[in-house]
């Protein structure tokens, strides 16, 4: 597992190589890409605990262990770092209302067992049946409402602070525009630095608890409950993190000219136990990370041992809780502003795969199983069953299927499926 061949003389690449996943290059050049591929996950990492609540150390451990766990059940073939997934602020947000935050993370633990057993059955029988149970207009809606669900919870937020809000909102819109390379994949991170500046400036962070923080000790563990009444909400996710690893295998067989389909069910599998691994003990959920698709385009290094590096170097940082205090004092103006970007990208995430997919909206079953999903998880319905509540995002997602396969079964039998809207 951790024997690579040397690229070359290991510190020279030549302008059009590629660093292949079982090959490395010298350990200190190594080093340094796995610190960029640390930069470049640190901010989303820790934006998920901030919106949840959740203990920000606790999350990076196990945003760690988690990639190292991904990398050795993928066999160093799938290069990814395993970083905090946003498609569960929804449903961890809601039940922690409702309930509380242990009630939330044993949603989480389910909720990664589930995918990981969905990942056994897709090593058994493949990929095929999910394009048929979710098209693109399926799978596209429940993830562009998952994120539009979630624009109630921005805009309290942002409204604690607007100022300093909108400065972070346009200091990420910059940062992406003005900076290439490194920097413009972490333009997130650059506009909560800035937005921050500006909040400590207007007297907004308490930096209190940093100071009464140990320099080094264990982060805080939490232990789930299991409430089977919260699920429902949660179980919508497990089609954004399907999206998530198979639009990351794909992109990376495409970067190092591989076919990695077959590896599908081993990155589901192995997504789901990190994520059921870090609920166990009070972290948040995982996903493999597309910032760090970005570090591996702009380097053409797709080395695991950069990852192994990331992962050893995240857990060692998890190990100062002055850190995650530090992390906790980033106040709501600043949150507001730079959760108007992120849930909103969400969202086009799920646009993406409508163009991606080539749906075509003149078809009656593709406007009404866009048009409905979207508007119950804006508008997040609620729906309460047996003591079981459905919200906008199960909702949303059960329209989508029911109404799809409804309208096309109905429409194949009548003829009428092909026929354009008024």
């Amino acid at each position: 597992m951790l024997r690579w061949s040397l690229h070359g003389d290991g510190r020279h690449i030549a302008p059009d190589a590629v660093v292949l996943p079982e090959e490395r290059l010298s350990w200190p050049v190594t080093i340094g890409i796995g610190a960029q591929h640390v930069i470049a996950m640190f901010g989303a990492t820790f934006l998920v605990p901030l919106l949840t609540g959740f203990p920000p150390s606790t999350t990076l451990l196990f945003s760690g262990i988690g990639t190292l766990l991904f990398l050795t059940i993928t066999q160093n073939k799938v290069p990814s770092y395993v970083g905090s997934s946003f498609a569960f602020i929804a449903p961890i947000t809601a039940s922690t209302q409702a309930e509380s935050m242990s009630a939330a993370l044993g949603g989480v633990l389910i909720t990664g067992v589930l995918l990981a057993l969905l990942g056994l059955l897709v090593t058994r029988v493949g990929t095929a049946w999910i394009s048929v149970l979710m098209p693109p207009v399926v799978m596209g809606s429940i993830v562009a409402l998952i994120g539009f669900n979630l624009a109630p919870t921005a805009y309290e937020n942002f409204q604690q602070s607007a100022l300093t809000a909108t400065v972070t909102l346009f200091a990420v819109v910059l940062c992406t525009v003005l900076f290439s390379g490194l920097l413009g994949r972490v333009s997130v991170l650059l506009g909560v630095l800035i937005g921050y500046g500006v909040a400590v400036l207007r007297g907004e962070v308490d930096f209190t608890p940093v100071a009464e923080a140990a320099w080094i000790g264990l982060p805080e563990f939490h232990h789930p409950t299991f409430e089977l009444g919260l699920l429902p909400m949660f179980l919508p996710v497990i089609v954004v993190l399907l999206a998530e690893n198979v639009g990351h295998v794909t992109s990376v067989g495409l970067m190092t000219g591989r076919n990695l389909d077959h590896m599908v069910g081993r990155t589901l599998a192995s997504d789901g136990l990190a994520t059921a691994l870090s609920a166990g003990f009070g972290g948040s959920p995982t996903t493999t990370y597309g910032e760090n698709i970005g570090v591996m385009s702009a380097t053409r290094v797709y080395s695991t041992a950069a990852y192994w590096v990331a992962g050893v170097v995240a857990i060692l940082l998890s190990l100062s809780p002055k850190i995650g205090a530090a992390i906790f004092t980033i106040p709501p103006g600043v949150l507001g502003g730079v959760t108007f970007v992120l849930y909103g990208l969400i969202g086009i995430v799920g646009v993406r795969m409508w163009v991606d997919g080539k749906v075509d909206f003149s078809r009656p079953k593709n406007q009404f199983t866009a048009g409905v999903a979207l508007v119950v998880g804006i508008a997040n319905v609620t729906w309460s069953v047996g003591g079981i509540q459905l919200t906008g995002i199960a909702l949303g997602t059960i329209a989508a299927l029911a109404i799809y396969h409804l309208m096309d079964r109905l429409g194949r039998v009548t003829g009428t499926e092909v026929r354009p809207a008024a």
